[in-house]
């Protein structure tokens, strides 16, 4: 952070792992990259690593290898694949630091210009030290450090009951697995040649695996920490909060400050550019994010568009009768979010929100960032309400959105 420019407005475009990495990889949103949810993109589609490859790029990756698809129109010329048990399945913050630093070795010998994408597996369930961990891997992977339950503080969009926290607690342990694994990552290019000329991205692909968050559309699933540091062009210890950007915007943005030629109009995103330099721009003011499936391939169809004061999403899934299915239903929160629906009337209410929505929802993220109170129906917000759909059905309609919004 002392050493970048922070984002503070930065989103995913699509709140779950391979479509959101595919998002920034190739500019486009999935209904114009060719991956409706988690199937591969189109072969039509550009990659950046295809225009980095032509341009003489040598492209290396860790980790995630399979949320990128297909293999070959992302171009590795070196990638190791840690999801497996030798490796712990992408869990020893030590084996990135290992082939990150022969990766540098080898550009070192061999003076190319590189890309190369580390991906962490933490803090994806199952968490450090959890039961799921225990039944997936057969083991608990190592941890230098166990976050305590007393040391957490639930987020506002959960209740604060003891499962939950427990599971909080499991998860920040894991985020604290994935610190260690980003500062081998640096360790390595600090201990190489390139330190003072690499451009660091530092992003997350979506929302804590929490209902609520992940794999939907709230405030919480699609907000990043999004880093830069570009050493003697971007100012370290500064932030922007008010921009919003989000992942599709990345590619352009690279390709502009390469210098690799691209037309503006084939990509969704647009390059913030001068933002990494400190300008104000107009034209920065709201995101488009979407859901279409989880990865069981289960269609949850949901548009939203936010501002710093607004958002709104569209659930065109929502009928009264369908009930919603994420990967965090499987886990601790969830089921004690039923438990204690039994008991309280405001946690049932959550619980049956969560399991079958509404059309639309409107929230106020300035006064609720945590999205509790719904005001789509609130009569003071009608004209809002009725603004930020319209703000919506543009965006969709730009982009060219295979969804339509059967609203008035």
């Amino acid at each position: 952070r002392q050493e970048s420019r922070f984002f503070s407005q930065a989103h995913v475009n699509v709140a779950v792992c391979q479509p959101a990495r595919q998002c920034i990889m190739t500019g486009k949103l999935p209904h114009n990259n060719g991956s409706h949810g988690f199937e591969p993109i189109g072969e039509h589609t550009v990659t950046l690593q295809e225009l980095l490859k032509s341009e003489g790029y040598v492209n290396g990756i860790i980790g995630k290898i399979r949320h990128l698809s297909p293999f070959h129109k992302y171009c590795w010329d070196e990638h190791m694949d840690v999801f497996n048990r030798e490796h712990y399945w992408g869990r020893i913050p030590e084996d990135y630091y290992r082939f990150c630093k022969t990766f540098f070795e080898n550009r070192s010998n061999d003076h190319a210009p590189f890309f190369l994408m580390a991906n962490s597996h933490d803090p994806h369930r199952p968490f450090a030290g959890s039961d799921q961990e225990m039944e997936m891997f057969g083991t608990h992977v190592s941890v230098t450090r166990t976050i305590a339950q007393e040391e957490v503080t639930v987020p506002g969009f959960l209740p604060d009951i003891p499962q939950v926290k427990k599971e909080i607690a499991q998860y920040y342990t894991s985020v604290h697995r994935a610190d260690q694994t980003i500062g081998m990552i640096l360790k390595a290019l600090a201990e190489s040649e390139f330190a003072d000329n690499t451009i660091v991205i530092f992003l997350s692909d979506n929302g804590m695996a929490f209902p609520f968050a992940k794999t939907n559309c709230y405030l919480n699933s699609t907000k990043t920490p999004l880093l830069i540091r570009w050493p003697e062009v971007i100012e370290g210890n500064t932030t922007d909060d008010d921009h919003l950007v989000s992942g599709v915007d990345i590619m352009p943005t690279l390709l502009e400050i390469i210098g690799i030629p691209y037309e503006p109009s084939e990509y969704d995103g647009c390059s913030f550019y001068p933002l990494l330099r400190g300008e104000k721009v107009n034209g920065w003011d709201s995101v488009f994010t979407l859901f279409n499936a989880n990865s069981a391939g289960q269609t949850y169809e949901m548009r939203c568009v936010q501002n710093k004061q607004y958002g709104y999403i569209y659930n065109e899934w929502s009928d009264s009768f369908r009930r919603f299915q994420n990967e965090s239903m499987s886990g601790l929160t969830f089921n004690a979010m039923k438990e204690e629906a039994k008991r309280d009337a405001a946690v049932a209410d959550r619980v049956n929100m969560f399991l079958y929505r509404k059309p639309e929802e409107l929230y106020h993220y300035e006064n609720d960032p945590e999205a509790l109170h719904d005001l789509s129906c609130d009569e003071a917000y009608k004209e809002e309400l009725a603004k930020m759909r319209g703000i919506l059905k543009n965006k969709m309609k730009a982009s060219n959105d295979f969804l339509s919004i059967n609203k008035k």
